[in-house]
């Protein structure tokens, strides 16, 4: 439901939704299999990874298996806006990008896996929605169009992939969302959207003029009233240092006149701060995939999940609240998070966002809080 006239707006953000591959061969209309990864050339092989680290998954599943218990969350958080990040491309194609190691694609026909959890924007400026060439780009516009769902990020032209996600407030408010990617998340130049190509909204790098650029189009679109959210896929999928140039970046975005930075790629969380009373994610970490069962940098327990609900004033976009529900990815399916999984990820947390003068306590319901330091 949304917020009347003037009321506080909380916004639904998560870190990339990968509906793809093995999380595909398990929903009711499993695509084709066929991988041309260095290893594993069946995606089947990834649903058999994540039963032998947690057990059987039973096939197929129903579309809302893959959210498990975050539905609830959601729906007892009764957001605003919902916005994610769709790190696959919607396709039936064969067309495999070259130089990729990894290819993500969904069967359109399994897109109501996506619906179940009702985004308002799905941010498709990320380094796998190409991964089928531009055929399948255009079938993940078409797909996502047809089923209701709104995309930013992405497009026929450089118009259409730099056009704003704009979702209705009551009051004339409005919530913009703009999408964007760099290289340093893996996005080649080459996926650029221009005048007469697909491609995805793309800048070169967390540059001064990157991020004018980047503000001349929310100010030339944003109103009185209206909060502006910049996502953005950039930065390396592991570590939780954030590079200078991208908080130097992040910053002047909210000079600008950004109310809120949603940063992803990472496969874990990073440090979030708020700056000038506005919220700053610099990486949410995955939210649904098939890693489940591949080892490697277990240090990051990226099988742990945030929800993170930020509430701001609705005339002004200044934070007021951010919360994060823990969750852990257990047999393909996101279910509530145990009291030391919380607690390890509440600790790791503060400790990294120490240097970004904000702080991370316990709060009800097995949520987290951001609180600036005092």
């Amino acid at each position: 439901m949304r917020s009347a006239a003037g009321d506080p707006v909380t916004l639904f953000l998560c870190g990339d939704v990968m509906l793809g591959r093995g999380v595909d061969q398990i929903l009711p209309h499993p695509g084709d299999p066929a991988l041309e990864e260095s290893c594993v050339r069946d995606a089947r092989a990834y649903v058999e990874l994540a039963e032998e680290a947690n057990g059987p998954i039973p096939r197929p599943v129903g579309y809302s298996w893959p959210w498990g218990d975050a539905l609830e969350v959601l729906d007892e958080a009764a957001p605003d806006v919902r916005v994610l990040n769709l790190e696959t491309s919607v396709t039936r194609g064969r067309d495999f990008a070259p130089g990729k190691e990894v290819h993500y694609r969904m069967n359109p026909a399994n897109l109501p896996a996506l619906a179940v959890a009702r985004p308002d924007v799905c941010v498709l400026a990320n380094n796998h929605v190409l991964d089928f060439g531009v055929r399948g780009l255009t079938e993940t516009l078409d797909a996502l169009a047809g089923a209701g769902l709104d995309q930013a990020g992405a497009g026929r032209d450089e118009d259409e992939a730099r056009r704003p996600a704009v979702v209705a407030l009551p009051g004339g408010g409005r919530v913009l969302v703009f999408a964007v990617a760099m290289p340093s998340s893996g996005v080649p130049g080459g996926w650029a959207a221009a005048r007469d190509r697909p491609g995805v909204a793309f800048l070169s790098g967390p540059s001064r003029d990157a991020a004018a650029e980047t503000v001349h189009r929310v100010r030339q679109a944003k109103r009185p009233g209206d909060i502006a959210v910049v996502s953005l896929h950039w930065g390396s999928n592991w570590g939780y240092e954030v590079e200078d140039d991208q908080v130097e970046f992040a910053h002047a975005l909210v000079e600008g006149g950004v109310d809120l930075v949603h940063g992803h790629s990472s496969h874990h969380p990073r440090p979030a701060e708020v700056y000038r009373d506005r919220l700053i994610l610099y990486g949410c970490g995955d939210f649904i995939d098939d890693y489940e069962g591949i080892t490697g940098y277990e240090e990051y327990r990226d099988d742990l999940r945030l929800l993170y609900f930020a509430t701001a004033e609705a005339a002004s976009g200044r934070l007021l609240e951010l919360r994060m529900a823990p969750m852990r990815a257990v047999r393909m399916r996101l279910r509530h998070a145990c009291g030391g999984d919380r607690e390890w990820l509440r600790a790791t947390l503060d400790r990294i966002g120490r240097e970004f003068g904000a702080r991370v306590a316990p709060a009800p319901g097995g949520t987290l809080a951001l609180a600036p330091a005092a």
